[in-house]
């Protein structure tokens, strides 16, 4: 890898994040809209000071290749209120801008910027493991010897014309899979939605399932967690900063005890019970989700068969170790979360069952996902090594100003255009 970089005057258009600090503003901006280039082409960021330009001082800039953590930094010096970074680089990748600065009381002035060189190129740091298919379909054979025994309870859905019921369902282990689940309040069968769940412990809304069910999905969405969907914010609050503090790093060093063997299954199991509904139409099954929720519809349409579409927004865990080609650590965190004591190797090994980018080969169906330039929660770099291993028909989103939490329009632009089109299959 090679990386050039020094400054000078060009027009660019807007790809990055801006920060404020009373009255005051960096805009980063790339000489390309898509902010994509070949392996060996150069990027040129422009920097500019919106507001008092006067009062800023202090800016610094680092470029950090694969998003690796990068100690030095450069000054940045302004002309009329703008500067410009260039860098090169010669393998395929992503460069990741860091802008910075102190403005008016001292406040901390902060921007991104990003460029992704021939993403399409990008490979994953660790082989698959030769036996992946032979676990999985152990794992699955495990499930199928548990009844799922869905037991629904009716509930005010809160919606017109929209039938709402809490769910629970038999996993692995003594373990409970919990969800709700919403459908149109009329005879027919219907198109159905999986809904997903992003990362941390929390109350499912039933908004999201309802609102769904209100356009005409048969829609389940589950928890990620055995626990109960609508409990106080107190209950999850004790969760989260007690049994399942960390709760993606509980049983890493070995496949057979890793958090997301019961998480992965449910997923699997909701998938099915969708299928065996009389009012399923027979013919659409989409997986959604953003984020932990991106990752397990991944893992869902690698698994399940009738599984129809896939739509995933910023995926987490995409290549769970990619250090080894260095690369940054995204969500999450494999080898550094509940690591302590135990052997990182094995760590490491477990680690590959349950990413996201080997899964990613075994997908079928149609899939939409969400990539954010400048999301260093989920890397750019390693979505894409994850896409790279998708044979099926893919779109692509890549929103060069988004971060992990925002700036997704475009995707979800895309979500209500591709959904209507898998509600609508066979009208």
């Amino acid at each position: 890898m090679k990386l050039q970089s020094f400054c000078r005057l060009v027009a660019g258009v807007v790809v990055g994040i801006c920060g404020v600090a009373f009255g005051q503003e960096l805009v980063v901006t790339a000489d390309r809209p898509d902010a994509t280039y070949r392996a060996g082409e150069t990027v040129t960021w422009r920097v500019e000071v919106k507001g008092d330009a006067d009062a800023l001082k202090d800016v610094t800039y680092r470029v950090r290749p694969n998003g690796k953590d990068v100690k030095e930094t450069t000054p940045l010096a302004f002309t009329d209120s703008s500067a410009t970074i260039t860098a090169k680089f010669d393998e395929p990748g992503w460069l990741y801008l860091e802008v910075s600065g102190t403005g008016a009381e001292d406040k901390k002035i902060k921007a991104a910027g990003t460029a992704m060189f021939s993403p399409d190129q990008i490979k994953p740091a660790l082989p698959c493991p030769d036996d992946f298919d032979e676990f999985w379909a152990a794992k699955i054979e495990e499930l199928n010897q548990v009844p799922a025994n869905p037991v629904l309870t009716a509930q005010e859905s809160g919606k017109e014309n929209v039938e709402y019921y809490l769910i629970d369902m038999d996993n692995i282990r003594g373990t409970k899979i919990r969800g709700q689940l919403a459908k149109p309040a009329r005879e027919g069968k219907f198109p159905a939605l999986l809904i997903v769940q992003w990362a941390g412990v929390y109350p499912l809304q039933k908004q999201w399932a309802t609102d769904r069910a209100a356009e005409g999905w048969l829609t389940l969405n589950i928890m990620a967690h055995d626990l109960p969907i609508n409990e106080s914010a107190e209950f999850y609050k004790q969760q989260a900063s007690g049994p399942l503090s960390g709760y993606t790093g509980i049983g890493n060093d070995d496949r057979e005890t890793s958090y997301f063997l019961r998480m992965f299954l449910s997923c699997y199991r909701a998938a099915d019970y969708l299928t065996t509904r009389e009012d399923w139409n027979g013919q659409t099954l989409v997986v959604t989700g953003g984020s932990q929720g991106g990752m397990q519809a991944i893992v869902t349409a690698a698994l399940h068969p009738k599984v129809t579409g896939m739509m995933a927004n910023v995926p987490a865990g995409c290549e769970l170790s990619p250090q080894s080609a260095g690369r940054m650590v995204g969500w999450p965190y494999w080898p550094y979360t509940r690591t302590k004591d135990k052997d990182i190797e094995k760590v490491i090994r477990t680690g590959q069952y349950f990413d996201a980018t080997n899964f990613a080969s075994r997908i079928k169906c149609p899939v939409l996902i969400g990539v954010g330039g400048i999301d260093t929660t989920c890397p750019p770099v390693n979505v894409y090594a994850m896409i790279n291993q998708i044979t099926a028909p893919k779109e692509i989103v890549f929103m060069p100003g988004a971060t992990h939490g925002s700036g997704h329009a475009a995707y979800y632009s895309r979500w209500g255009a591709t959904a209507s089109k898998y509600r609508n299959q066979g009208k």
